[in-house]
């Protein structure tokens, strides 16, 4: 019951600043302070805008927002987002572009389960939409999911991906960014020794901690600092009696975003503090450019308290994908048995989360894999966010991975040599 309560608590808390917010937009709004020669009534205005948004968007699933885009052919297309594939813990979606031909570049995009929902990635979907036929993992809210559909951790996960793989086919590319790194490696892996004719062509791995300890981060500090029993003690809730996941164990939404936002709280506060003067003066908009970041950044769900800890303990403290020795389902999951797969690592040189290393390390696990199926990309100047998202991934990054998987989908495509012998009888 106390892990409970304080699940209801924080609730509570974002509930009440939330009304805060809005009972102060509504009272200084009122029609007759505007006689009042006072600039207070406007800050305060001001004040209650920012605050009850911020606290709203908290507990408010994102839409993806990617209605309609313009072709090469000149015509605005609708875009539909179906889903393949329907579990419990996450859905396979594709976005469906109505009136176009079938893309022959097919892409699946893994999205991380780290706080966020999949919607993180929507200017990554828009800048590969054009030209893409693009299928995304779309996670569910752990809050919502009840203790009756039972666990869900890391291998749940890369069984997750691998039925994923299966259901799109051979022809898919994949490319996993940050925290579903080192699992979509494995489930690649497993794919290769269970099931080998439904592995990727290729496989595009972005600012993941394959082996978190190639290079140290606050992240890769926390780790090692905090005991297993002391992340449960101080991480781990019950879902309150609101949600239909009620009672399940869960590391909240909530208590991620505190630890983000602690990370660079000077940063945001001069956001939110800017962001209040210009409301006030009449400078900002509904979807101006802070508004369009934390309207994401703000908005959290609760992962399942299993694979957020089996996470820690086996990815980052006891290094099993970084060591090869990774079990799924009772099979030791071996990556030098991918071999026909080509793979490419994405790092950012500023990256402050999974720092450059601990992505490329996935290359020396993939003995199987042929030199000339292997590359690696630093973007200097981009931190962790910029690496899929923003100028450098549109301008630098998204240019070397769609060139990479036309490159090796080209050379797997291309017709055999005829047998000579075959030939001459």
């Amino acid at each position: 019951m106390r892990q409970m309560a304080t699940y209801d608590l924080m609730e509570s808390f974002r509930n009440a600043n939330q009304w805060l917010g809005a009972s102060a937009l509504s009272f200084a709004s009122y029609p007759l302070f505007s006689m009042v020669p006072n600039p207070a009534f406007q800050w305060m205005s001001a004040w209650g805008q920012v605050t009850e948004r911020a606290f709203q968007r908290m507990v408010t699933k994102p839409d993806w927002g990617i209605r309609t885009f313009t072709h090469e052919d000149g015509c605005d297309h609708l875009v539909n987002i179906d889903t393949i594939v329907s579990r419990p813990f996450g859905d396979l979606i594709h976005f469906n572009v109505s009136g176009r031909k079938e893309q022959p570049r097919k892409i699946l995009l893994v999205a991380p389960m780290s706080g966020h929902y999949a919607t993180l990635l929507r200017s990554t979907v828009k800048s590969l939409i054009v030209n893409c036929e693009v299928y995304v993992t779309d996670w569910h809210n752990a809050r919502d999911i009840p203790v009756s559909e039972g666990k869900f951790d890391i291998e749940d996960y890369t069984l997750y991906l691998v039925d994923f793989m299966k259901a799109l086919g051979p022809d898919i590319n994949v490319i996993a960014i940050c925290q579903p790194a080192p699992l979509t490696l494995a489930a690649t892996a497993y794919l290769a020794e269970l099931d080998s004719d439904a592995q990727p062509r290729t496989l595009t791995l972005i600012g993941g901690p394959v082996n978190p300890d190639a290079a140290a981060t606050d992240v890769t500090d926390f780790g090692r600092r905090v005991t297993m029993g002391q992340l449960e003690e101080m991480m781990i809730q019950r879902v309150g009696f609101t949600y239909k996941g009620v009672g399940r164990k869960v590391y909240p939404g909530l208590l991620q975003l505190a630890s983000f936002m602690s990370m660079n709280a000077e940063r945001h506060t001069k956001a939110f503090t800017d962001q209040i003067i210009r409301v006030g003066r009449g400078e900002a908009s509904d979807n101006d450019a802070h508004n369009r970041f934390y309207d994401e950044y703000l908005a959290v769900m609760d992962m399942t308290a299993e694979f957020y800890l089996s996470t820690v303990e086996r990815v980052f403290k006891g290094l099993e994908i970084a060591q090869n020795r990774f079990v799924v389902n009772g099979h030791r999951v071996d990556m030098g048995k991918i071999t026909r797969v080509a793979i490419k690592t994405v790092e950012g040189g500023k990256d402050d989360i999974s720092a450059p290393g601990q992505c490329v390390a996935a290359l020396d696990l993939c003995t199987g894999v042929p030199d000339h199926m292997k590359a690696n990309y630093i973007e200097p100047e981009a931190g962790h966010y910029g690496i899929f998202a923003g100028r450098s991934w549109r301008n630098n990054i998204r240019p070397l991975v769609l060139d990479f998987i036309d490159s090796n989908t080209a050379k797997a495509l291309a017709p055999k040599p005829a047998n000579r012998n075959a030939a001459s009888a």
